[in-house]
């Protein structure tokens, strides 16, 4: 029976791009989000993947794995995580991730000058900036009014899943990555649309989830990793609902506590204006 496999749960989505044997797929896909497939300059040729897909971190029910961490030769680090929930501190977290990354390049006494560029992309399954329509959001260190780069050495990549619509004019190799994790679990591996079936890296991605879906002891780590995301996501939402509530009865003690002294305030300039009119209390 060919069971249909959504590629953001973690253990699928770090055997598509953290897999050695499917190295190719995460160089593809940086260079995808990089948009220098043409830029020899630019262009991610090799990796060292530092942290590889292993089926018995996940069976352990391990948390933190979830993420690619890799370097090219020249020393590129690249990170790429996928993420499931929007929750309140994620910005944080993500520039808490790159900054670790950063800092990990340093041993004792090493000069600044052997530091090089960390790459992250987040591929948020959520909308983590509801303000824009765009899906790939970019960030670097920038200075507003001229301009000017600080350096090339933090670059942060945003990819929102559910901001991505196809367009009719041409479809990008980032397109199709986009596409993929975003309708990946719909989608018939025997018979993929167009913008999957064209190209030979989504054909091996797709085969991934094949792999998952016919293989038994791949597919009982899926369901037990998405039972897992379940019960995950349950506990946040019932721990965001309760910040929220906390929240509401704070601001509302507050508006109370403001009206009081609103109310104190203006007895206090009452009983002021009566005792300069002569009217107030005697004695």
């Amino acid at each position: 029976m060919r069971h249909k496999i959504n590629p953001t749960i973690d253990c699928v989505f770090k055997a598509i791009l953290g897999s050695e044997k499917r190295k190719h797929l995460l160089i593809h896909f940086l260079n995808s989000v990089l948009e220098c497939h043409d830029d020899p300059a630019r262009k991610v040729v090799d990796v060292n993947i530092l942290n590889p897909y292993n089926e018995r971190e996940f069976e352990e029910g391990k948390l933190g794995i979830v993420d690619v961490k890799a370097r090219e030769a020249s020393g590129r680090f690249f990170h790429v995580e996928i993420q499931v929930s929007m929750h309140p501190g994620l910005k944080e977290r993500m520039l808490y991730t790159w900054s670790a990354i950063y800092h990990s390049q340093l041993g004792k006494g090493d000069d600044y000058t052997l530091l090089r560029p960390a790459i992250s992309v987040w591929v948020a399954t959520g909308v983590l900036f509801p303000d824009t329509g765009l899906c790939h959001l970019p960030f670097y260190i920038v200075n507003p009014e001229t301009g000017l780069l600080l350096n090339e050495h933090f670059a942060l990549h945003v990819l929102q899943l559910p901001k991505w619509r196809m367009r009719n004019d041409r479809i990008t190799e980032k397109d199709r990555w986009v596409y993929f994790f975003k309708e990946g679990k719909n989608t018939d591996v025997d018979n993929p649309p167009d913008i999957l079936k064209d190209s030979k890296e989504m054909r091996d991605a797709m085969e991934v989830l094949n792999e998952f879906s016919e293989n038994r002891g791949n597919y009982l780590l899926y369901q037990s990793r998405l039972e897992a995301e379940m019960v995950r996501q349950t506990i946040l939402t019932e721990l965001e609902k309760a910040i929220v509530e906390r929240e509401k009865e704070k601001a509302e003690k507050e508006k109370e506590r403001a009206e009081k002294e609103k109310a104190l305030k203006e007895n206090e300039r009452l009983r002021k204006l009566l005792k300069d009119r002569g009217l107030g209390e005697e004695g």
